[in-house]
């Protein structure tokens, strides 16, 4: 039977368990009433209900009995939506009643109730009587007006719309069907009488009505007064009663075939007829439908010209009123009785059809025809505002057809079948208007057809209702038709009770509404519970409350103390439920509305059996494939196995699929995102056994976990590794009731799906690298409006995703996998999980890429620090801070802090001093210290690197200012050396050995000492000394304090001998500088250089025997003339004469142009030969006579100058003249 709601009352598991449908198919069905009240005695076995409508919270119900029972429905409370509706007994009547219905195919006692809603008229068919009642109360109207010997009564126009609040209907009498017009008028008024017998059921469209007899159908053109019979209803009996159409064609009609000759004689169809049916493949059990059916040449369309004037009568009493139409010639096509002219009749009415028991059949208005076992009841439904839908059928027993006829009478579409003959046919569109031509067929593309059958023996021969889809297409779930039981099987029937008086359905007025308790709670979003995992918040404020209960249980007397803890325990214990629930319970609420608003469905169908009357509510579309998502999974050895080929089906059906209706996109919604859960379900599950999916199933995995949209915490709840990277916050994760039970029965029933065979949690590089795709596609959401909770689902995402791509980069090795540049982009772009990140790094031991995460963050003292980290040796993974000191001393001059310039500086100085003072001198850094504060800071923090940092301002800014201290700072490494370590002592003494052993030509003391420097550090410093002294780098760096120096060199002359020629000649102290050179040194080169610079600048770089002419003096400097006398005195007293003579020679004959041959040739020693300095001699007098020569050219020239100013002198006087001046007396 149908499933029923609980009226209990809810709890909040209530609010947040789905439930599910018992029903798959399309439809399912909801109790309206359960126990209807059939008889006011009590004694309803013998009474059955026969017809329902319902209009606006009135439900009208007819009984066998002919009582007309009036139920209303009372309005729900909110907090009762879920239930079932409720209706209370209003009123009990007893329309009047014929003694028997006029009508084979009629049940007893109320056949019909018709209710027209814009006329507030209710017509009701008792037994064959139609009496007329007001809306809603069924009071009697048009002063009980009835109408006898009625077979049925309803032919509303379909098609029809308009304002008025008039109703055209049609009623079957014995030998002609009559339209009549109900509404305001105080009676009915007869609008034309159509010559048509014995009919028992009718639809119209427009002016166009196909109506069915007990033998055949037949389509009628209302306005215009023809008809075209169609086929049988019963093939078998149209094969005993021979040509029936011929016989529908004879029936006495008002019906006028006007200018067609050929129509007044329709065809008679052949026993084949029916092959022409398009049946689209499809197999039936009927056979061959013997019949035939007429078709038209012409079909005519009613005409606005063929409109005619209408005029009522009076109504004499007791009759209804009847009102001619007249023509536009002014003739009457058609009236009453009264009019028998008007009439077009063939032949006289056929006998009836002979009873097969050998009954015969009276005519008595009293008396129902009896039918033949044979005869089936018609059926005719309009699916469309162009077609009719009418079955046919051998027996009641066989399987029927159904065929879509149009409003030609042709054929127009493929046929549809039933396992049975139907008892009741009903249409359910899902487009509620199908009147429109402008729909077309996509008005019922979802549209179905619900027949009444008693099923077939293999299904145990219960009664239900059989629904296929009105286009025959095939649905994925039921195939191609669905069963719904409505009553038990034959066995369980009273004696005597047919199908016919026990089920029954109708498409009432108004829709009921009924909230679908399955549908709101698998939409409905609930919040998901992650056993080992709570949001900081919420642990901190969980933490308060455990606190304030622990108190209050210790403040109270302890009777026992065992009794005391156990109270405690359980307080705790429950406190976190507590706790949840009531922060919860708000939200939970709203939830539950806005999805109660989804969950309410209408539906105008109405099945009844019994005492029992159902809505038929068409099953949603999120139920629907949720069930065949269900049938995807089955169960083996406690396991789900997973079809994944049936849900990728499912998922590809739906895929571009648009909603309608905001019901459509959660219901979509939420079906991909139960079945990409699904999916990746099964993939990890499928992973942790060791079984690798294709390439394709991953990535439709993928795309259905992004098109799917389901928040990615429970993506990653899913995986052990990534579950402590979510972020839950205090409002939860909220997800689909229906999602939640499934996440539920693999997470909170303590299995770990990721775990491998060999107990590891750790996923495998497959998994892992989906999981990044993944996420890395929800991370580039973020910024989107649409995402509910977007801090805490992007924090998860990046945490989750930083965590990801360690576990990858960590698996390869730190290698090129093509995963680290996207975890330094990652880091760099910064990420929501700053505190998380933080902690994975570490975990990982990933200093580098941690201090890339400070550095997006513009924490530079943490970057710093964890580069410091990295430099002094903390374990630190990948090999990735490559020349690190560089690197700091490079960003260092970026920042601005001016504390941490000077703190890691500093440490950077004492750890590498040249880099260190580059952090300093850096012409590019953001912070300019003052050379004094740097000073400070170095020799307080970096001793090694303040020499560096004086050299950089002396040697390389000439600030001499600091020439002391740098000169302090080398003899403080230097002298100490000296002072205690008789090697390094030696090594000097020895050099200048060395020096002096070589034969000239030899090179300067100078290239000599750094050519064959010696690696220590005393040795570095001494040369650099030494370039200081000399003032190699300017005159500025020459002016420091030379006593001072001197004092301090002294003691260590015959180890620094360099030293004290530097500053001998820095104190005017030549002749002593020079005999250190030529005695001391023996660098001959050094002296001639040192007599050419003034006496300055000994290891300056153009120092060499190849000095630049430029920085040469004259020989008229007097003072370059003395150092040469110096010079030639201490050359004439080398010891070695050999060398002596040399030396002198080359002096002489180089720098001769300095000295007097005279006092040369007074301080030679006379044992030296002409030829010695022969050179030197002729070169000077070479030089005298050319300097004498000079002279007389220049008297010369100045004496002819002297006369040709006199003679110009002599010639300006001519000029002038003589001038006479006065004698003075």
């Amino acid at each position: 039977m149908a499933s029923e709601d609980k009226d209990d009352g809810e709890t909040v598991e209530d609010l947040v368990t789905p439930i599910k449908v018992e029903e798959t198919g399309p439809y399912f069905l909801r109790t309206l009433i359960d126990n209807v009240d059939l008889s006011a005695d009590g004694n309803d076995l013998e009474v059955s209900i026969t017809c329902v409508e319902l209009l606006k919270g009135n439900l009208y119900i007819g009984t066998s009995r002919g009582e007309l029972l009036h139920y209303v429905l009372v309005p729900l409370e909110t907090a009762e939506a879920d239930s079932r509706p409720s209706y209370i007994l209003a009123s009990r009547s007893q329309p009047p009643s014929g003694t028997t219905p006029s009508g084979a195919y009629h049940d007893v006692g109320i056949q019909q109730i018709l209710l027209l809603p814009r006329a507030s008229k209710a017509c009701i068919l008792c037994n064959g009587t139609l009496t007329f009642y007001s809306l809603p109360e069924l009071s009697p109207a048009f002063a009980a007006t009835q109408v006898k010997n009625c077979n049925w009564v309803g032919g509303i126009d379909l098609s029809f719309e308009k304002d008025t609040h008039d109703e055209l209907i049609m009623i079957s009498l014995k030998s002609r069907i009559r339209l009549i017009e109900l509404g305001e008028k105080p009676r009915p008024v007869v609008i034309r009488n159509i010559e048509y017998a014995s009919s028992l059921t009718t639809l119209r469209r427009g002016s166009f009505a196909c109506v069915a007899n007990e033998h055949s159908y037949a389509l009628l053109d209302v306005e215009h007064q023809r008809k075209i019979p169609l086929f049988p209803i019963s093939s078998l009996e149209g094969t005993s009663t021979g040509n029936l159409a011929g016989e529908a064609e004879g029936t006495r009609s008002n019906v006028a075939i006007r200018g067609h000759p050929n129509e007044s004689s329709l065809r008679t169809g052949s026993p084949g007829a029916m092959g022409d049916l398009r049946a689209h493949g499809r197999s039936t059990s009927l056979g061959v439908l013997v019949g035939s059916f007429g078709r038209r040449e012409q079909s005519p369309r009613p005409r606005s010209q063929d409109q005619h004037t209408q005029s009522p009568r009076e109504v004499l009493p007791g009759e209804l009123p009847s009102r001619p139409t007249t023509s536009q010639d002014g003739q009457h096509p058609g009236g009453d009785a009264s009019h028998p002219a008007n009439l077009s009749s063939d032949k006289p009415l056929p006998p009836p059809p002979a009873n097969t028991q050998g009954q015969t059949e009276t005519n008595s208005s009293q008396t129902a025809p009896t039918v033949s076992s044979t005869a089936l009841r018609p059926h005719i439904l309009s699916p469309t505002p162009d077609e009719f839908l009418l079955t046919t059928g051998t027996t009641n027993s066989e399987p029927g057809v159904g065929i879509f006829v149009n409003m030609d009478g042709d054929v127009c579409r493929s046929t549809i079948n039933f396992e049975r003959y139907p008892v009741d046919l009903v249409l359910d569109s899902e487009e509620t208007d199908t009147n429109s031509h402008d729909q077309g067929s996509a008005a019922v593309s979802q549209a179905y057809v619900l027949a009444v059958v008693e099923e077939s023996d293999h299904r145990e021969g219960a009664i239900g209702i059989e629904i296929q889809r009105l286009d025959g297409e095939v649905e994925e779930i039921w195939g191609q038709k669905a069963w719904l039981p409505v009553a038990p099987a034959k066995g369980d029937l009273s004696e005597g009770q047919s199908i016919e008086g026990r089920v029954g359905v109708r498409k009432v007025l108004t829709a009921c509404e009924i909230s679908s308790k399955e549908l709101r709670m698998a939409l409905q979003l609930v919040r998901l519970d992650l056993p080992s995992h709570r949001s900081i918040g919420f642990q901190q404020t969980l933490a308060d409350e455990k606190g304030v209960v622990a108190q209050e249980q210790q403040e109270k007397p302890p009777k026992d103390k065992i009794v005391q803890a156990s109270n405690q325990e359980k307080a705790l214990e429950h406190i976190d439920a507590d706790l949840s629930e009531s922060r919860d319970m708000p939200r939970l609420r709203e939830e539950e509305q806005f999805a109660r608003r989804f969950s309410m469905q209408r539906s105008q169908l109405i099945v009844w059996a019994g005492n029992e009357v159902w809505s038929i509510v068409r099953n949603p579309l999120a139920l629907r494939l949720e069930a065949m998502l269900d049938m995807a999974i089955t169960q083996s050895a406690g396991e789900d196995l997973v079809d994944r080929q049936k849900v990728i089906g499912l998922l590809d059906s739906i895929r571009g699929q648009e909603p309608r209706t905001e019901t459509q996109f959660l219901s979509l919604g939420y079906i991909r995102q139960k079945a990409s859960l699904l999916l990746f379900i099964n993939m990890i599950a499928s992973s942790s056994k060791g079984v690798s999916l294709s390439g394709d199933e991953e990535r439709l995995t993928e795309e259905s976990l992004l098109e799917g949209a389901i928040d990615p915490r429970v993506i990653m709840a899913m995986v052990p590794l990534l579950q402590q990277d979510i972020v839950e916050g205090q409002g939860g994760i909220w997800v689909h009731g229906g999602v939640r039970s499934y996440i539920q029965h693999h997470i909170c029933s303590g299995d770990v799906l990721m775990r491998s065979q060999n107990g590891s949690e750790e996923p495998k590089e497959d998994l892992l690298h989906i999981l990044r795709r993944y996420l890395s596609a929800w991370r580039r959401k973020k910024g989107f409006g649409s995402i509910a909770d977007e801090k805490e689902v992007f924090e998860s995402v990046d945490g989750g995703l930083l965590h990801v791509l360690l576990q990858l980069d960590g698996k390869n090795g730190h290698k090129g996998n093509g995963v680290r540049p996207e975890l330094y982009s990652v880091v760099r772009t910064g990420v929501d999980c700053f505190d998380r990140a933080v902690v994975l790094l570490e975990q990982y031991r990933r200093l580098y890429v941690l201090s890339l995460l400070y550095h997006g963050r513009k924490m530079s003292r943490n970057v710093l620090a964890t580069w410091k980290r990295i430099l002094e040796g903390d374990a630190s993974e990948g090999d990735e801070f490559v020349d690190g000191e560089n690197v700091m001393r490079d960003y260092l001059a970026k920042i601005k802090d001016v504390g941490l310039v000077q703190e890691y500086g500093t440490w950077l100085a004492r750890r590498q001093p040249s880099l260190g003072v580059l952090v300093f001198t850096d012409e590019r850094s953001k912070v300019r210290l003052e050379p004094a504060k740097v000073i400070e800071i170095l020799k307080s923090g970096a001793p090694d690197a303040l020499r560096e940092y004086l050299e950089h301002l002396v040697l390389n800014k000439n600030v001499s200012e600091y020439a002391n201290e740098l000169i302090s700072c080398y003899l403080d490494s230097l002298l100490p050396v000296l002072q205690s370590s008789e090697r390094a002592r030696s090594i000097l003494s020895q050099s200048y050995e060395t020096y002096r052993a070589l034969r000239p030509p030899r090179p300067t003391y100078r290239e000599f000492i750094t050519d064959n420097a010696v690696d220590e550090r005393w040795w570095q410093d001494r040369i650099r000394l030494l370039q200081l002294l000399g003032g190699t780098q300017g005159a500025a760096v020459s002016r420091y304090d030379v006593p001072l120096a001197l004092g301090r060199i002294e003691p260590f002359e015959k180890e620094l001998v360099p030293e004290m020629i530097i500053l001998d000649g820095k104190q005017a102290r030549h002749q002593p500088a020079l005999r250190l050179l030529i005695h001391g040194l023996g660098d001959y080169d050094s002296a001639i250089n040192y007599c050419l610079l003034g006496g300055s600048g000994l290891f300056h770089p153009t120092f060499g025997s190849s000095t630049p002419s430029e920085v040469l003096p004259t020989p008229d400097d007097e003072h370059a003339s003395t150092l040469f006398g110096y010079l030639l005195a201490e050359f004439l007293r080398i010891q070695d004469a050999d060398e002596q003579v040399e030396q002198t020679g080359a002096l002489l004959e180089r720098f001769g142009r300095w000295y007097d041959i005279q006092q040369v040739l007074s301080e030679i020693p006379d044992s030296w030969s002409i030829e010695l300095v022969s050179e030197f001699i002729i070169n000077s007098l070479r030089r005298l006579l050319a300097e004498r020569n000079e002279t007389l050219v220049a008297k010369a020239l100045s004496g002819a100058d002297n006369l040709q100013i006199n003679a110009r002198l002599i010639d300006e006087s001519e000029k002038i003249g003589p001038a006479i001046e006065g004698v003075m007396d």
